[in-house]
């Protein structure tokens, strides 16, 4: 598997590799700090594993910076088996601690005296804003820390001479996502998993006594895990710190609750962030919601409170790549640092990796707070990012509907179809289409059953109520199917007529990217497909051209981490025992790939990457060599097509007959449970956000050729909206038809193959790993004209 070079690396000289940086002589530490949050154990192991493979010391520092300021057994050199099995476990098996002492001078410079002791000049700091402050402080006071030293004679000038500089890189670890800069903090999307959870069992019992539920949510002075989770669960009202309600908003949510009720709504949601204020910045308690609702309204009303429960638990696929992803980067950016390089933060913009000046982060963060202080809601809310105004709006347009007398009448009907095989988050993303639509004035029109059920003319037209309740449901409710609408051309072009269809989104697969391209082909013949098409990408293999991601993947990729970790649980019982577990996806490898990068695999299987009888070899050999640590298991992925002879069944057998005496081999096929389940909080809300842009694409188009009745002729009338890097992008059909492997229907780049040697490194092979450019420092949220991405 290592040796080769994938097909799909792009050439030329901008390529710094990895064998270019050297941590020799070099010693990180690392430390968690402030409130726990999951993933930060997968960052913690990625950057001792990082830091070994580029042949520096990586040192624990346990319980924060007070076992900095304590020193002595608090800070232990680690190894790479120290972080073996602690990828799927939430928390940090480094403790993490509040402290006092470090926040005076005379802390800080027993803290200095304990790392310059130990050579420690690189520092890694997981935590909140206040522990990143923290870190900040003690670099600029580095230098000066070291001179009181080295007077008071507790280490020499040698040592002053040699350690005079420390550098500081960030990760952004907290469940809140209340840091300025970057779209997700580690441990946010766990979170939002735990909150789901409960909702969804909430929603199951208060829809059997007629109940309203108000749910505390974590979030002191940050409302995202509110809005989110009320963006994903259909929420009837949230409270948020920085949007606080308008005056008399007493009024507007009861007769908000009494008209949803009205419309045979058999519960109501009311989600409230634990720091909801109202304009005079007076707290709202969940308590005072639940009085108001049973005085006014008489309805029987139940509170509940999160709390704790939101830390704990498992990491979720996401936040497991994504602190894996930041930890590989910040030893890189460790290495990369001169005395000059001011301390940064690493975090993820869209999908990329970036690093951000930490104070100017630090700083912005702060301004929202001030803002909120200073009652400016407005400025809060744009300071928080695009990302968090956009879930705003879209919270805004979806729960709450006008009366149809203030709805402008467009006289257009939209068809929304769902096609390919099922996948998590469709029905958000219907949900989210019909209400936008809705309010945009259009009537709107469910295709049962794909295109089959269109020729057939199984369409209806579906209203705001009829898709309540929608966002948590797994599969198609709308049913789909695989057909191409090639054969019944004819009859799609005759409903198309009869129901005066002027516009089309379709949700789905590779399918529904063949199923446009033959219906733009088809404009020639039949002019009713002269209308603006968009597709939203909804498959569980992610391997649609012109979109980095899409619905329905993130649940797959936590089925396949979630049943990973059992297997592994069970094989550390059992000890040297390798499971080789194959996985869904076509002839796309993402499932298998990342599924390895979140479930710690030792190797996995992929079609884009070819691999040949010698790669096996070198795998068995390798875990044989494991099976010699205290790390006696083994995990093997193997996507469903990426070989034809190197079946599962012939892996499997291979490494048995290989492993004889060493290890014994199991083999699981997952198969369609990867299909199934509850949309993931990612998937519910990537669903509703990019499938609401979709339909205001559509409007804006309509909008544009209304009254003159002219037909759409051109291309960019036909369009794949996906994410691409940073950015959310509309793409002709047309165009991207020179980007896609139509034999294995795959796109022909991928970003994701850039993250393999990520997972080999984890895995202890060598390998070439591209790096990014050392001097680049990004300002923060430069605010461009391009759509930011961020879910």
């Amino acid at each position: 598997m290592d040796g080769h070079d994938s097909p799909q690396t792009p050439k030329g000289s901008f390529r710094k590799f990895l064998e270019q940086l050297s941590g020799a002589g070099k010693a990180i530490g690392v430390l968690t700090s402030g409130g726990d949050a999951q993933g930060m154990n997968a960052a913690v192991r990625a950057v001792v594993r990082m830091g070994i493979y580029v042949g520096a010391k990586v040192y624990f520092i346990y319980e924060g910076y007070q076992g900095m300021v304590d020193g002595g057994s608090n800070i232990v050199e680690a190894d790479w088996e120290s972080v073996s099995s602690i990828l799927q476990v939430g928390g940090t098996i480094i403790g993490s601690a509040r402290c006092q002492d470090f926040r005076t001078r005379e802390g800080r410079l027993k803290a200095a005296c304990n790392l310059v002791q130990l050579g420690i000049t690189s520092l890694c700091v997981i935590g909140g804003d206040g522990s990143l402050t923290g870190a900040h402080i003690f670099q600029t006071e580095w230098s000066g820390l070291l001179e009181e030293l080295a007077r008071d004679g507790k280490i020499s000038a040698e040592q002053v001479q040699k350690h005079g500089h420390l550098s500081v890189v960030g990760m952004v670890g907290s469940i809140d996502n209340d840091f300025c800069g970057t779209d997700m903090t580690i441990g946010t999307d766990s979170a939002l998993h735990r909150i789901i959870e409960v909702v969804d069992a909430i929603m199951t019992t208060a829809q059997s006594h007629q109940r309203t539920f108000v749910l505390e949510v974590m979030g002191r002075h940050c409302g995202y895990l509110a809005l989110v989770s009320a963006l994903a669960c259909g929420a009837d009202w949230v409270f948020l710190p920085e949007s606080p309600p308008e005056e008399g908003w007493q009024e507007n949510m009861c007769v908000k609750l009494s008209e949803n009720r009205a419309r045979k709504k058999r519960l109501n949601i009311i989600i409230v962030a634990e720091g909801a204020i109202d304009t005079q910045n007076k707290p709202i308690t969940s308590e005072q919601i639940k009085e108001l609702v049973v005085t006014q309204l008489g309805y029987d009303t139940r509170v509940t409170i999160l709390g704790h429960v939101q830390r704990g638990g498992t990491p979720s696929a996401f936040d497991r790549i994504l602190a894996s992803r930041m930890g590989v980067e910040a030893v890189v950016a460790l290495l990369q640092a001169t005395p000059e390089t001011p301390a940064c933060v690493v975090s993820l913009s869209g999908n990329q990796a970036v690093r951000l000046p930490l104070m100017e982060c630090v700083q912005m963060t702060q301004e929202v707070q001030k803002a909120m202080d200073e009652r400016r809601f407005k400025d809060a809310v744009q300071l928080r990012g695009r990302s968090f105004e956009n879930n705003l709006n879209t919270y805004k347009r979806l729960a709450i509907k006008l009366p149809d007398s203030e709805i402008p009448k467009s006289n257009c009907n939209v068809g929304v179809v769902n096609v390919g095989a099922p996948a998590a988050g469709m029905n958000a993303a219907v949900r989210a289409a019909v209400r936008v639509g809705i309010s945009e004035g259009h009537k709107m029109f469910a295709v049962y059953d794909g295109f089959e059920g269109f020729a057939k003319g199984q369409i209806k037209e579906i209203g705001w109520g009829d898709v309540g309740g929608w966002t948590g449901q797994g599969g198609s409710i709308l049913g789909t199917k695989r057909t191409l609408p090639g054969k019944y051309l004819e009859d799609i072009a005759v409903q198309m007529r009869t129901h005066g269809i002027s516009a089309l989104l379709i949700i789905g697969g590779f399918e529904a990217y063949l199923g446009l391209l033959e219906l733009l082909a088809a404009r020639q013949k039949h002019e009713e497909f002269c209308v603006p098409m968009v597709m939203v990408p909804a498959t569980v293999s992610n391997n649609v051209p012109g979109s980095d991601f899409s619905i329905g993947a993130d649940t797959a990729l936590n089925t396949i981490t979630d049943t990973c970790d059992r297997i592994k649980q069970s094989a550390s019982g059992t000890k040297r025992r390798v499971f080789i577990i194959e996985t869904m996806g076509g002839f796309c490898g993402y499932l298998a790939n990342m599924g390895g990068l979140a479930a710690g695999a030792d190797a996995a299987y992929i079609f884009e990457e070819p691999f040949d009888i010698r790669d096996l070899q070198s795998n068995v050999e390798h875990l044989t060599e494991k099976m010699k640590t205290s790390i006696q298991r083994g995990l093997v992925l193997r996507n469903e097509s990426c070989s034809e002879n190197y079946t599962t069944d012939f892996i499997y057998q291979l490494y048995s007959e290989e492993g004889k005496g060493v290890f014994d081999c199991r083999k699981n096929v997952l198969g369609h449970m990867q299909q199934g389940g509850a949309p993931s909080p990612f998937d519910r809300n990537f669903g509703t956000k990019i499938s609401a842009r979709a339909m205001q694409w559509i409007s804006s188009k309509l909008r544009e050729s209304a009254g003159k009745g002219k037909k759409f002729l051109s291309e960019d009338s036909v369009c794949v909206l996906g994410i691409s890097k940073r950015t959310l992008l509309f793409q002709p059909v047309a165009e991207l038809k020179k980007e896609t492997d139509f034999e294995h229907r795959i796109p022909k780049e991928q970003w994701w193959l850039k993250l393999r040697p990520l997972m080999k490194i984890l895995a202890k092979y060598k390998v070439s790993f591209e790096v990014s450019d050392a001097s680049q420092l990004e300002p923060v949220q430069p605010r461009g004209a391009e759509e930011p991405a961020a879910i």
